[in-house]
This record gives structure tokens, C-alpha cells and sequence, in this order.
């Protein structure tokens, strides 16, 4: 069934490679009518594409050992140079067809090295870009063990699987600790909560910071693994080395209501505003009312935040105080707590209002993260939970869609922040 392709190579042997598209289509059509007539289906266990694979990279093995050598299999030219072909061992790879056994050739010395399929390779590139691909997604390696098992019929181990993910961490490493723009109009802050076993299971935060760029291009800063001490002081250290990596000013930070951050960005950044969240200061205000009062709580106090100015958000909220401050003092304290960073973006037009007034753009980022860390109830260290996370977000937008509507949003508030900053954003395209 093979010899076609054999004979297609031998016909023309000066003749450049050819992509997938640049196939004979005759003589795929010829290798699918054998298979037909033969009663052989095209994939799975003993298949066309599992015998394809096999003749393709034992001929590339063979190919490789010939130019090791420098002459041709039972060439004259082989007899005494020092160094021959030496029989040749058994192996089986992971393909992405499957398992396939294959015959690596030997030479006598052992100096010949396989490119194609290194020495204690087990498994070809297309396999580890799956397994990375399932990881990030969210799949444990249980699950991805059973995935590969029902799919191409291959045993992989979890052990096996983590050491492929294990890899992500070289990356990962580079990645947190590239240099940074010097100025971003807007940096988004916020952390979710992982189960980390060190000694006894126990919540830790994972520190997201996202920035929007000059561009208006979304760019994920680092990752970070609290202690889950102070959170305000743990923030010191993240944005103290977001600085030492370039970021030389920040026009706007937002952030959840914790306390102590204001001041740990002042420090950092003393231009930087600080603005507080809104749609976490609506969630903390639910947690102290009743959920039969959620909606009417949220219709109250929307006028607040949508107030054309701080006067009238004072208005609306002694109003809200009014209506709702005896049944829950709680939510009018911590409004009141709140609102010196609450208000500041009350000063700007709307259409900086509508991108920075919640963390909205980090809220879908850190939905992604649940996702990936949810299936796996905890993370046996730190590195393995920081590596789950970093596989979830460079698995973001792979086509390309997300980003460009990001770009399209942001345009119109980078225009206005032009003007509202005096000129501080265009020191960042320089």
C-alpha cells in the first residue's frame, strides 16, 4: 500500500517539499481506495494513518542515519570508514494518531543522534500541545489520562501527564518576568481564592494583576501566590515589582474595597487614582441584606453610581440611607467606608466611566481561572496551582476575536483619558 508513496519520492528527487495543500490528491485518493479494498479503516488501532505514520518516520529515520553515515544503505562507499549502520531497536512513541511502533536504526559507535524522534523521546510535539491544551482547559490529569485512553487508545500515566505540563513552568518563569511598558492608562487588580495543601488544606489567594495598554491591547501583568496574610501588604510587594519591571506610572488602579491598598498604590504610584470597584461594593452590600431585598437594594442604589456628579451621589445616597438604613446599617457603612474611592470616577465622562467603574474586564479573566481550578478540588504546592492558572490565561482568545473587540471598546476611553491625564498616557507611546 505504501510502495506509491515510495516511488512518487524516487520519480522526482530534486523536487522541493510540499505542504498538506500541495499533496497529490490522485494518490490520497489511491491510498483511501486501498485501504477500502482491504478492509482497513483509515484511523484507529493498525489503521491507514497509524501505518502512514509509521513508514513516514521510520523513512525520516533512515534518512537521518544516511546523512549521519554519509552513505546510502549496502553502499560501497560504507566499507571502512570506521563507522556502520548497526541493526536497529524497537520503540513505541505517542502520536497523535495514536500509539505507534516503530524501528529506530543504530550505528555502530552510538554516536548517531534521531532528531525526529530523540533518544528516550516517548511521545512527538503534537501530543505534549494536547495534553497542555486539555490542562488549560481544565481537565485533570485523571481526566486526561482517560481522554487519551478513549481517544487513540493510549496509556499515558498522570505521572506522565504532569511532567508534560511541567514544561509550562520554564515559560511561565520568563513570562513574570518580562519588562513591562512605563505607563498603562488603566490597571485592573483583584485575586481569587485556590485550595493549596501545605501541611493542611487551606484557602490561598492568587493575585491577578491586567492591564489595559496604551493600545488598548489587554495584557495580563503576573500572577502572584498570597500567604494569605495582609492582603494590603502582600499588594505592596506585587505593585513594588510591577515598578522595578518598567511600570513607571499608572493612570488609574481598580480594586476591591480592601483596606490598606489605597495606600499601598499611593506609594507605589503617587499620580495613580485609586478606584474602587462597583460591582464589588454592590456583592459586599448583598452579603449584609436579605435575598428577598436584593433587587429592590440593587434598583436603590443605582442612581448612586450613575450620578453625573459626587453632589448628586451624595443625594441619592442619603436617600438609599433614608429608605434602607434602619433595616441595614451595615451596607450604609460600608458605602460610607468606601466612598473617597468610590467617587473619583464620577469626575470623568462616560466613556471612561464605562470601562472603569467595576473590574469587569478581570471578572471574565478570573471566571476562566475558576474554571480551570474548580475539577481539581486542590493543588498539592504553590507552583502546581500558579501553573494551572498561567495554563488557563495563555489559553485566552486563541483566535484572536477577544482582542480585537477589546481594542475596538477601549479606543474611545483612551481618547478621553488623553484629555482628562494632560498628556501623562502619551509618555507610554514614546
Amino acid at each position: 500500500m505504501m510502495s506509491c508513496v515510495e516511488n512518487t519520492e524516487d520519480e522526482n528527487p530534486a523536487a522541493e517539499p510540499v505542504g498538506l495543500d500541495g499533496l497529490d490528491e490522485q494518490l490520497v485518493n489511491q491510498l483511501v481506495a486501498r485501504a477500502k479494498a482491504g478492509g482497513l479503516q483509515l484511523t484507529g488501532e493498525g489503521g491507514v494513518l497509524q501505518q502512514l505514520t509509521k513508514r513516514l518516520l521510520e523513512s525520516a529515520l533512515e534518512g537521518e542515519i544516511t546523512d549521519h553515515l554519509g552513505y546510502d544503505k549496502h553502499a560501497p562507499a560504507g566499507r571502512n570508514t570506521g563507522n556502520s549502520r548497526n541493526g536497529s531497536r524497537s520503540k513505541t512513541v505517542l502520536t497523535d494518531v495514536g500509539p505507534v511502533e516503530i524501528t529506530v536504526p543504530r550505528d555502530r559507535d552510538g554516536s548517531f543522534e534521531p532528531r525526529i524522534v530523540a533518544k528516550r523521546q516517548k511521545r512527538l510535539t503534537g501530543i505534549d500541545e494536547m495534553v497542555i491544551s486539555l490542562a488549560a482547559k481544565g481537565l485533570t490529569t485523571g481526566e486526561i489520562s482517560a481522554h487519551l485512553a478513549e481517544v487513540y487508545g493510549a496509556e499515558v500515566s498522570r505521572q506522565t501527564i504532569s511532567t508534560i505540563t511541567d514544561k509550562v513552568i520554564e515559560g511561565m518563569t520568563e513570562w513574570q518576568n518580562r519588562p513591562l511598558d512605563p505607563v498603562y492608562p488603566v490597571i485592573f487588580i483583584d485575586a481569587i481564592h485556590v485550595k493549596i495543601r501545605d501541611g493542611k488544606v487551606a484557602n490561598r489567594p492568587i493575585y491577578v494583576a491586567l492591564a489595559v495598554t496604551c493600545e488598548g491591547r489587554r495584557d495580563i501583568l503576573g500572577l502572584w501566590a498570597g500567604d494569605g496574610g495582609e492582603g494590603a501588604k502582600h499588594w505592596l510587594h506585587v505593585l513594588t515589582e510591577l515598578k522595578n519591571r518598567g511600570v513607571a506610572d499608572v493612570l488609574m488602579v481598580v480594586c476591591d474595597g480592601l483596606t490598606g491598598l489605597p495606600d499601598a498604590i499611593n506609594t507605589v504610584w503617587p499620580q495613580a487614582i485609586t478606584q474602587t470597584c462597583i460591582v464589588h461594593l454592590l456583592r459586599n452590600s448583598f452579603r449584609y441584606a436579605g435575598r428577598q431585598h436584593w433587587d429592590a437594594i440593587a434598583k436603590a442604589l443605582k442612581p448612586v453610581y450613575t450620578a453625573p456628579t459626587e453632589a448628586a451621589a451624595m443625594e441619592r445616597f442619603l436617600e438609599f440611607t433614608e429608605s434602607w438604613g434602619d433595616r441595614y446599617p451595615a451596607i450604609v457603612r460600608l458605602w460610607e467606608n468606601a466612598w473617597s474611592e468610590f467617587v473619583p470616577f464620577l469626575a470623568f465622562d462616560t466613556e471612561i466611566r464605562r470601562v472603569i467603574c467595576s473590574t469587569n474586564a478581570i471578572e471574565s479573566v478570573n471566571a476562566r481561572i475558576r474554571r480551570a481550578v474548580k475539577a481539581r478540588g486542590h493543588f498539592p504546592n504553590e507552583q502546581a496551582a500558579l501553573k494551572c492558572v498561567y495554563m488557563a490565561i495563555m489559553s485566552l482568545d486563541p483566535t484572536g476575536t477577544g482582542r480585537k473587540r477589546w481594542t475596538m471598546r477601549w479606543k474611545p476611553a483612551l481618547n478621553a483619558f488623553e484629555i482628562a491625564f494632560d498628556g501623562r498616557l502619551a509618555a507610554g507611546r514614546k
